[in-house]
């Protein structure tokens, strides 16, 4: 039993803790030799396709284009596209009212990733930047992005995912420090071999390697992006390449999005099982387990069973009050995550109890996403959390 303990306890260090201080080291020791990266002159920059793909998003449509037109890129080397395939709201005729952008509209839904594919397959830059409609990017990320393509070993760049107001609310504060943390983690990822997946808010890939991915694919980014590492390219991380957006209205709005996510993460395992054989890249098979694997499966099995296993440990072993002492602290956190369940709603800056309720609720998301996933019972049409603002 006590054996069992200190495995638990090592699996949850493991992932949040140990894991990115072993990668940081190994990326001193036997990292990647990551040049410094300049701006390339004009006539070197790459063709590149903004391409949005948007679902009912008429209240964020001239504030995204507004955005995007502001970006400083050669113009003769930018293109606007968004593709807003099954809105039913405004969003088609607001976008078709400005020339600089192409419009690709369908009226049947079959979701983010088919509508991805079907744009994809228009388009004749060298570059393709995918970019969420609720995002807002500063005005040098595309060239910021554009550097890292003079390097023909680069298939894929990552940008950086920020949250507006992250200080606000439970969601917003959980929300803000866990991007942050990941952040991090994906440059010493990057620094050590390879960035293990990119977020949909911002990536970009070279248009040769995209490959339509299969048309029930949840997590379309993850799948997208580390298809291009298993192929030996690098998935390269900018992280001045930045994408801000306003945190989920609510943990439940939240805890939505969570869902979707970890039964996408489970279908993209089975997916992307050729990473699972060290002997095709043991680095990026190294990464893939540590980072994400036990993220997802291990770490939630991990802190549901460490309750009783913890009870049983006290209560059979007394006379060793180190026991007692960790049942007290492995308390107070799940007391902390109470509090910031009933503060939830507040407006007080209280991070130091909403990232443990943060904690624990993406932790119960990710059980649940496995039940859906298990049942497969969760659609590839975007559920849109409702955000902030």
């Amino acid at each position: 039993m006590i054996i069992l303990f200190w495995i638990l306890i090592f699996v949850l260090l493991y992932s949040y803790l140990l894991y990115p201080l072993l990668v940081g080291f190994l990326a001193i020791i036997v990292g990647k030799n990551r040049k410094e990266l300049h701006i390339p002159d004009e006539k070197d920059m790459p063709t590149i396709t903004l391409l949005v793909t948007a679902y009912n998003e008429e209240a964020v449509v001239d504030a995204k284009i507004k955005n995007s037109l502001e970006l400083k890129y050669p113009s003769e080397k930018l293109k606007l596209l968004w593709v807003t395939d099954g809105s039913d709201d405004d969003t088609p005729n607001k976008v078709s009212g400005y020339n600089e952008v192409t419009l690709m509209h369908s009226e049947e839904r079959r979701g983010k990733i088919h509508a991805m594919n079907r744009a994809a397959q228009s388009v004749e830059t060298e570059i393709i930047v995918f970019c969420d409609a609720n995002t807002y990017l500063t005005e040098d990320t595309l060239l910021q992005i554009a550097k890292h393509f003079q390097n023909d070993k680069v298939g894929c760049v990552a940008g950086e995912k920020q949250i507006f107001k992250d200080g606000d609310t439970a969601a917003g504060a959980g929300e803000g420090l866990y991007w942050k943390y990941e952040s991090w983690l994906k440059r010493l990822d990057y620094k050590f071999n390879t960035t293990l997946g990119a977020a949909g808010e911002l990536f970009a890939v070279r248009r040769e390697l995209y490959q339509p991915v299969e048309s029930d694919t949840v997590l379309d980014d993850f799948i997208i992006s580390l298809r291009i590492a298993s192929k030996g390219y690098i998935v390269a991380y900018e992280p001045k390449a930045i994408a801000r957006e306003y945190p989920s209205f609510s943990v439940s709005e939240e805890m939505k999005r969570k869902i979707r996510i970890a039964a996408g993460g489970f279908q993209s395992i089975g997916r992307l099982k050729k990473l699972l054989n060290p002997f095709n890249n043991a680095r990026l098979t190294f990464q893939f387990v540590s980072h994400k694997i036990f993220r997802w499966l291990v770490c939630p099995l991990a802190l549901l069973l460490l309750i009783p296993i913890h009870a049983m440990v006290i209560y059979f072993n007394p006379e060793i009050p180190l026991y007692a002492y960790l049942g007290i602290a492995h308390a107070f956190i799940y007391v902390l995550a109470v509090f910031g369940w009933l503060f939830e709603k507040s407006k007080l800056n209280l991070s130091f109890i909403y990232l443990p309720y943060y904690f624990i609720i993406t932790n119960i998301a990710q059980l649940q996403g496995f039940m859906r996933y298990l049942k497969k019972s969760q659609s590839v049409n975007w559920e849109r959390a409702r955000r902030a603002r």
